[in-house]
């Protein structure tokens, strides 16, 4: 953590100012370890690993944390070799890739993937997660100059009001237990004239008939580890019989939905591009990450519109989107 990023910080508990009590070890003229303390109510906040923690280490958002830090580098561009990842970035934000001088929030972050195209626009890019993916963040994106990283809750941000030029939250939303009070939380961190861009699932009926929400009610009950050992167990026999399926019955892709286990040749754009032996990472990754959330909430897309407007946005855009429902708009 920079030592000058506390000027932006409050108290997720009582919003007054926060300053630090303490440095244990500094290095790379940022804080490695600490405490910082909030200036009325008093409560301490742990900096571990460079990361101001302002949540305890087990949530509701644990799953998370534990996939990408056992995936940390799967589904980041510059490993994968593909621009999945940048080109969702931007067809969704439409942001322009020059953002240098702005000041962009990225609202649960996991290991990273989209902070990386964040960071090469210029901006300055403060990240957040509520699982320990934001150490796998860290992993993958290193300590930038522009790189600011914190463990939060959604609904409690530890920000000063008012301090964004851009908000962006992909793929969270449908995981949180209040998924609209969750998009809500973040609309009073935009400055006027600040954009904000979100992507979550869509409540259809193709929703109702996904194995995964039948199979959800047992799953998400068991342990990670457990959950993990068990798609490591099946995707591996499922997987090729899946590919088999949509590559080769005709109308194959409409069978093989029933088979729960992930598949993202044909579907995602550039996983042509990908090898075996990639596919088959994301599949246990992506598998995993179907049954595991305490919490899937899709939505519809007039939900999705009543919510730009009742936030009070204006050049609200909602449309489906490659993981969903896109949702952007301006504060006024």
């Amino acid at each position: 953590m920079k030592k000058e990023i506390v000027n932006l910080l409050v108290c997720p508990m009582c919003d007054s100012k926060i300053a630090i009590k303490s440095v244990v070890v500094e290095s790379n003229g940022e804080i490695k370890e600490g405490i910082l303390c909030c200036n009325d109510c008093k409560t301490q906040f742990p900096i571990r690993n460079y990361i101001p923690r302002f949540v305890p280490p087990e949530n509701y958002a644990h799953s998370f944390g534990f996939q990408w830090n056992k995936h940390v580098k799967t589904q980041i561009d510059k490993f994968s070799g593909i621009s999945m990842s940048r080109d969702r970035f931007f067809q969704v934000t439409k942001w322009n890739e020059n953002l240098k001088g702005k000041n962009i929030l990225e609202v649960g972050c996991g290991a990273g993937r989209f902070t990386q195209i964040a960071l090469e626009t210029g901006a300055e890019v403060f990240s957040f997660d509520y699982s320990s993916a934001i150490d796998a963040n860290l992993t993958n994106n290193g300590l930038q100059d522009n790189l600011h990283l914190f463990q939060a809750d959604i609904y409690h941000i530890p920000l000063q009001r008012g301090s964004f030029d851009k908000i962006f939250c992909f793929g969270v939303l449908q995981h949180c237990p209040a998924p609209q009070k969750a998009f809500m939380s973040l609309i009073p961190f935009l400055r006027t004239g600040g954009e904000i861009a979100i992507d979550i699932y869509d409540l259809t009926f193709r929703a109702f008939v996904n194995p995964k929400y039948w199979l959800r009610p047992f799953t998400k009950r068991m342990s990670q580890e457990q959950l993990y050992k068990l798609v490591q167990n099946v995707v591996p026999r499922l997987f090729p019989i899946k590919m088999w399926i949509t590559e080769k019955v005709p109308f194959g892709k409409y069978f093989a939905f029933f088979i729960p286990v992930a598949y993202h040749k044909g579907f995602l754009p550039h996983a042509n591009k990908l090898t075996y032996e990639q596919l088959l990472e994301w599949s246990i990754l992506d598998t995993f990450d179907k049954f595991a959330p305490k919490y899937d909430k899709p939505q519809r897309i007039s939900t999705i519109k009543k919510w730009f407007a009742e936030a009070g946005l204006e050049n609200i855009e909602v449309c489906y989107g490659p993981n969903g429902i896109n949702g952007r708009g301006v504060k006024p």
